[in-house]
């Protein structure tokens, strides 16, 4: 336990992943510990500070742009070229053998081969779309307001102003949205818990980031240019997710509440209000059917099927929106509400949404009946609960049952919020997370006085390490070398700022001789 306090007092991880690498040129073999990169505290401090730090610089660069980011995919090497020739081969392969009516091989062959060429940095899926995709009606609700509709200019940066002193300013916006009330609350929770409509807020905390989504798109319409931003998604006290938003360029404040009243999420589902079975009146499975109707044994609707059902007549599943708390603050670069505001969207980036219970008993309570309205609540068409609305869930197969699902969204620590907790649009700083965290080894190994070269991406092959290799010191020795290693680094640092302030001061002195 000491070890570990020192190691995270040294900001060194404390799960190191023993890893094994191979120098394919010198043929000698070495345990590496790599960092696990957790983004919590509760998994790994040091790695969660490093993640939240990262965040910050990222939404630092990005916020106050001036030029036009420029984003450029790589052209295709070899090996991307050689990959994707090689899957036409398979593909054809596998288009012969579907006439024969057996491709469960070459299927598990394509698969690997679909990773390998994600694997080697290409994004997307070779075939694309290989489904016809199920399309509604655009017609905005009518219970929603109209929002007005600029034409689109190839921009990112949003307005400038000239003031009087002959500066030039281009501020930007930080906003906050929230979920509607569902009940009153004192300190986070319900004043009465009867009345509180927890069905309600649990079905929004599951589209939330849906909801976001479509704000987003209505912003972009409303400015009239592509809007760029960073987002947290962070939870309120009464446990419901909210969003602030740093956005690039400025709108009036009454355009951004009009976008955000105007803004909502139909969840076209089937009906989930109806139970057909509960207790231990079960659907069952039956292998080359799927799930059957334990009394009268007739096949359960497929997900496909029961979305066939919803006519143009019908009523979406849910409706969410944003609440009537809409607050929009003007910042400009480089002045300390940038700074604040910075700071209060990574305030709580390294907790989980259930780590904002104060662990008060009533807080307790408000969470665990949040947990017992989400229980059966499907979170995607996947999802086991179907089977208690009477519909086999997507992709059915066999075990699955009300109530256990293992999704995400139905974990205590995510309260019904399955999403990502940061949101940044691609064009925010002309770079990519791994590129920013190149930056900061740039600047470390330049302050070390070291060259940071890039080595040969084939030239280490890295492989796991067997649960229990005797290899692999046990972890209080592979943490007590890390924490050396560390103070080895920083003891060099200190000692390069110490020689850098003495050839300041040096300098200073000189100056004023000379003077």
């Amino acid at each position: 336990d000491v070890v570990e306090e020192v190691a995270k007092l040294h900001g060194v991880c404390i799960q190191p992943i023993p890893l094994k690498r191979l120098d394919v040129v010198t043929g000698k073999s070495e345990i590496i510990d790599v960092p696990c990169g957790a983004t919590l505290d509760s998994k790994c401090p040091p790695c969660a500070k490093r993640n939240k730090q990262l965040r910050k610089a990222q939404c630092r660069e990005g916020w106050h742009l001036d030029t036009e980011p420029a984003i450029t995919p790589d052209q295709a090497n070899d090996e991307q070229r050689w990959l994707v020739e090689f899957r036409a081969d398979y593909q054809a392969q596998r288009d012969a053998a579907e006439k024969a009516g057996d491709t469960t091989e070459l299927d598990a062959i394509i698969t690997g081969l679909d990773e390998e060429i994600n694997a080697a940095g290409m994004r997307g899926n070779v075939l694309g779309r290989t489904t016809a995709k199920r399309s509604r009606s655009t017609k905005r609700r009518q219970d929603a307001p109209d929002l007005p509709k600029r034409k689109m200019t190839s921009t990112t940066l949003g307005r400038t102003f000239h003031g009087t002193d002959g500066k030039t300013y281009r501020p930007s916006l930080f906003v906050t949205l929230t979920l509607p009330s569902y009940g009153k609350v004192r300190d986070g929770v319900p004043i009465d818990p009867d009345t509180y409509d927890y069905r309600r807020a649990a079905r929004d905390a599951l589209h939330f980031s849906k909801l976001v989504d479509r704000f987003v798109q209505n912003l972009r319409r409303v400015a009239g240019y592509d809007v760029q931003y960073f987002a947290a998604v962070e939870p309120q006290k009464r446990l419901a997710p909210h969003l602030h938003m740093a956005i690039r360029g400025t709108l009036p404040r009454a355009e951004v509440k009009q976008i955000a009243a105007a803004t909502y999420h139909q969840v076209w589902w089937p009906c989930a209000d109806e139970v057909v079975f509960e207790g231990e009146h079960m659907p069952v499975w039956q292998d080359g059917t799927g799930y059957l109707n334990p009394a009268t044994g007739e096949v359960l609707p497929t997900w496909g099927q029961a979305l066939d059902t919803l006519d143009e007549d019908a009523e979406p599943l849910h409706v969410i929106r944003f609440g009537e708390q809409v607050d929009a603050q003007g910042v400009l670069a480089g002045t300390p509400d940038a700074d604040q505001c910075i700071r209060y969207l990574s305030k709580y980036l390294t907790k989980s949404i259930g780590d904002a219970l104060d662990g008060g008993q009533a807080q307790q309570q408000h969470a665990a009946r949040m947990l017992d309205a989400l229980r059966y609540e499907p979170c995607s068409p996947t999802c086991p609960n179907w089977l208690r609305y009477g519909i086999q869930p997507k992709d059915a197969k066999p075990g699955m049952r009300p109530g256990r699902c293992r999704g995400k969204a139905h974990k205590p620590e995510h309260l019904g919020y399955a999403g990502r907790r940061i949101l940044v649009s691609r064009k925010w700083s002309n770079k990519t997370l791994a590129e920013h965290k190149q930056d900061r080894r740039t600047w470390v190994m330049e302050a070390l006085g070291q060259a940071d070269e890039p080595t040969d991406p084939h030239r280490y092959v890295w492989r796991p390490v067997p649960v229990g290799d005797a290899n692999v010191p046990p972890l209080a020795v592979r943490l007590l070398r890390s924490v050396h290693e560390r103070q080895r680094w920083r003891a060099h640092l200190r000692e390069l700022e110490a020689r850098a302030a003495g050839q300041d001061l040096s300098a200073i002195e000189d100056t004023g001789r000379a003077a």
